[in-house]
Order: C-alpha cells, then structure tokens, then sequence
C-alpha cells in the first residue's frame, strides 16, 4: 500500500474519528499520532472571543504539501493528513488536525511536531482575534519563529 498524503485548507469543520480512520489504512502501522487545535480564550493576556483563519489560496496548499514531504524523507512515516480550517471561529472550535501514521511512534510523534513546528513559522496564514479591547492581528510569537531551528540539521 502507498502512502497517503491528505492536504486540505476548508472553512468546513473535520471529523477526527473519519481523518483517523482514512489514516489508519496501513496496517503495518503501530502508531497513530493526531495534533488537534483549537481557539482559546485566552492569548498574550487577552480574553479572546472570536478567531478569524484567512490564507493565501494556491500557496498555503503548496506549503503543506512541502511540509507533509519534509516531513516523510526525514521520518520512517507513512500517511500524513493536514486539515487547515480558515474563516471566522468561536471559542473552543477546532481549526487544526496533523494526523501522521508510522510503523513505531517514535517517528509518528517527531514528524507531527514537526509539521506543527513549521507550519506555524511557513504556512501562509493570517489571524485576527477578537478581544475585549477590540480587533488585532496577531504576528508570529517568538516561540513560532524559533521552533523551526531545533529542527535545523536533525534528523
């Protein structure tokens, strides 16, 4: 069975249990490792009660398609679904899954922090909160823009 790379930025919602099971077809695969995210309420101190995803279409896609082969030429892994959810989001709704399947979980587990690191640094996305004090647009936190480097020469 060849592996399965699963790229998707929607405004729909996902189904995790659906994801996981199209990502469980190799049965060689012992591990399963999924990364789900969510809005918050809270963010750099603020009360958060809207999220709004924009993107730019074309190369966001391009992007996770990149990471998801960076991603299996760097880790003995098999199938990888990103989902990207964009548009405007309340508290608690998912807007996230990294689903990655791997004979043992060790590389499932580095691959899928791997693709979270650097899709948070790479990907072309844009968020603006809603808070109490008003709207903002959010730039990169200095944790985005440096998790990128611990992978910088690993393998």
């Amino acid at each position: 069975m060849h592996a399965l790379t699963r790229i998707q930025v929607t405004p729909a919602p996902f189904c995790v249990d659906h994801e996981y099971r199209l990502a469980a077809s190799h049965h060689q695969d012992g591990a399963i490792v999924f990364f789900v995210g969510k809005v918050r309420d809270m963010n750099q101190g603020h009360a958060v009660n809207q999220l709004t995803l924009e993107h730019y279409p074309g190369m966001t896609e391009r992007v996770l398609y990149g990471l998801a082969d960076q991603a299996r030429a760097r880790f003995a892994v098999n199938n990888i679904t990103i989902i990207h959810r964009v548009g405007t989001f309340s508290l608690g709704e998912e807007i996230v899954l990294v689903i990655v399947s791997a004979i043992h979980r060790h590389a499932a587990f580095m691959a899928t922090e791997f693709i979270m690191d650097l899709l948070k640094s790479q990907a072309p996305f844009w968020k603006r909160e809603v808070t109490e004090e008003g709207a903002r647009w959010l730039s990169p936190t200095l944790q985005d823009s440096t998790a990128p480097e611990k992978w910088m020469n690993k393998e």
